[in-house]
């Protein structure tokens, strides 16, 4: 297995990807260097994890996939080893911009109808999870070992430590992780370890403080920390992996360890460009992320947010209409960028965003939103994916000024609730277009082997305008993802508010035809307003989770969404 990958901004987009290219490191030392690092995590023990690993030297991305590895551990059922995730890191040193695509890989026997029944028909989205066929090859190792080799500091091994003891010595099981074993019980409970673990005798989720090891898990942890990284790919692990997927009693996959075997962490040129006086940065493809956040914030940019402020309706309408447009171009033109053509420099070109903001109107919505055509689109057909809201984001910075925004995931809850030494597989591969082809079209997220499967994940890191980082921020939730980056970006580049304060904020999503307001808000009292002008409201339960370090008042200041476990730690 190739370790030789990370996005150091060589960006070539054209002229988009030059703006990202920072400046050589001055000489003078930057104005965050010295400053306590910190971590903010979407639960208290991994951020503390992160933490631990900062006190004892360790570089931001150090902490990052520490604090990675303790979530696999205290948060099963939204992420880990198990998964993938994409990083985005600055690397003050060098004054550069990286990401890392650790996404999983489809195996190399899938195809088209990798997700169609015995008799010929697509499978129901709810009905491919479950089982071996969802499952993609996990990338987080590999994205590890690629972050380790170009921006860490401490041994590989030391990295491990707080999850194995985490794993070992036990962790308490939290109101939402009990809520998520009480609604997800058919994939949590599906094996044998996923019940003697997580449940009682009656098949009862173990209440809310229970105290729950993982030694299979500690046992695993401690061998790849001392046998490095190939030894989740090759070897006992990988043979585990792939027989418990191709024997598993629904949808069986055809995985091989040479999938496994052959699997890299790759690098990619960061999605940058200018927002108001500020750059944004984010993951390329096979994230939808970058793209679509960029996409939403300039189309703003014509429009004075700060004025109209964050009580106006109006405010909130010109941003859900922005996020339709945004979602639209998605769903066309996303995927993995190795096996399709995607038109990454169009859909952010100034001009190309200037026109579509031009279809926002502040009196009335757009009644059929559609993709647009921005320069070297190819023809592909409109289709949704399936994505299922989990997720885990983490940002960590250190005293050096480095930072690391990391987004990693297992899809849904429980992934495809098959597990092997003690960490949950995913369900990545139903990220895909379930349906490959529309009206004699092919979608730009078919299944393909050894294809990656369209993300809304979006790590994304902002740069002030004396080029210095401002905030570095992510999501989970699905494609609920996209909107709340946007959301909270807004609320700070836009509104003067604090990270905390921006992603406290209610969310709003447009969507297709829809608008989704976060139900018992200030959000459900703008919903006449709203409708008024023509928008199809619908309200949705909370179920948000970001978080984000950003750098005010000469100090980091961390923020964790308040309707998650989340929190932010500083040394």
């Amino acid at each position: 297995m190739s370790a030789a990958m990370l996005r150091s901004a060589s960006l070539a987009f054209a002229l988009l990807l030059s703006a990202c290219a920072a400046a050589p490191a001055p000489e003078t030392v930057s104005r965050v260097q010295g400053a306590p690092g910190m971590v903010s995590a979407a639960d208290p023990r991994a951020a503390a994890a992160g933490r631990e690993i900062l006190d004892a030297g360790g570089s931001a991305a150090d902490a990052a996939l520490a604090t990675m590895l303790a979530l696999t551990v205290v948060e099963p059922q939204s992420s880990g080893i198990g998964g993938g995730g994409f990083l985005v890191y600055h690397d003050e040193k060098t004054d550069r911009l990286g990401t890392i695509d650790g996404r999983e890989e489809a195996p190399s026997a899938a195809g088209p109808k990798w997700f169609f029944g015995p008799n010929g028909e697509p499978l129901p989205y709810r009905e491919a999870i479950p089982g071996g066929r969802s499952v993609g090859v996990p990338g987080n190792v590999a994205l590890m070992l690629e972050a380790h080799e170009r921006y860490g500091k401490l041994p590989w091994s030391d990295l491990f430590q707080p999850a194995i003891r985490l794993a070992r010595n036990g962790y308490a099981i939290t109101p939402r992780l009990h809520a998520s074993l009480k609604s997800n019980a058919r994939l949590a409970a599906s094996t044998p370890w996923g019940r003697a673990t997580f449940y009682d005798a009656a098949g009862v989720p173990k209440p809310v403080g229970t105290i729950v090891t993982n030694p299979q898990l500690a046992d695993f942890l401690t061998e790849l920390a001392g046998r490095g990284a190939g030894y989740f790919y090759t070897g006992p692990n990988a043979s585990a992996l792939v027989r418990t997927v191709n024997e598993a009693a629904k949808n069986p996959s055809m995985m091989k360890t040479e999938d496994l075997a052959a699997y890299e962490a790759k690098e990619r040129a960061p999605v940058c460009g200018k927002y108001r006086q500020y750059r944004i940065c984010g993951m390329a493809p096979p994230s939808s992320g970058g793209v679509a956040v960029f996409q939403i914030l300039k189309q703003l940019e014509r429009f004075d947010m700060a004025a109209l402020g964050a009580d106006n309706p109006a405010a909130w309408h010109l941003l859900a209409e922005s996020m339709r447009l945004a979602y639209a171009d998605r769903e066309v033109y996303l995927g993995d960028a190795d096996h399709v053509r995607v038109p990454v420099a169009g859909l952010i070109d100034e001009g190309y965003l200037r026109s579509r903001s031009a279809l926002i109107q502040p009196g009335r919505a757009i009644v059929n939103v559609a993709a647009g055509k921005p320069a070297g689109a190819p023809a592909y057909a409109a289709a949704k994916d399936g994505e299922v809201p989990s997720t885990s984001h983490f940002v960590a910075v250190d005293r050096g000024g480095n930072v690391a925004s990391y987004t990693s995931t297992i899809e849904g809850p429980f992934g495809s609730g098959l597990a092997v030494n003690g960490y949950f597989l995913n369900n990545e591969l139903t990220d895909f277009n379930i349906v490959p082809d529309l009206n004699g079209q092919p979608t730009a997220n078919r299944v393909e082997g050894g294809k990656r499967p369209r993300s809304s994940m979006a790590p994304t890191i902002v740069y002030g305008p004396d080029g210095e980082v401002r905030i570095a921020i992510g999501a989970a939730g699905g494609t609920t993802i996209i909107a709340q980056v946007a959301k909270a970006l807004v609320g700070v580049l836009d509104w003067g508010l604090t990270a905390q304060e921006a992603i406290a904020l209610p969310q709003l999503m447009g969507f297709g035809e829809q608008v989704r307001l976060e139900r018992g808000t200030r959000l459900e009292a703008m919903a006449p307003a709203l409708r008024a002008l023509g928008h199809e409201v619908v309200l949705v339960e909370p179920g948000y989770k970001a978080n984000a370090i950003e750098w005010t008042a000469g100090r980091w200041a961390g923020a964790a969404d308040p309707r998650s476990e989340g929190a932010a730690v500083s040394q």
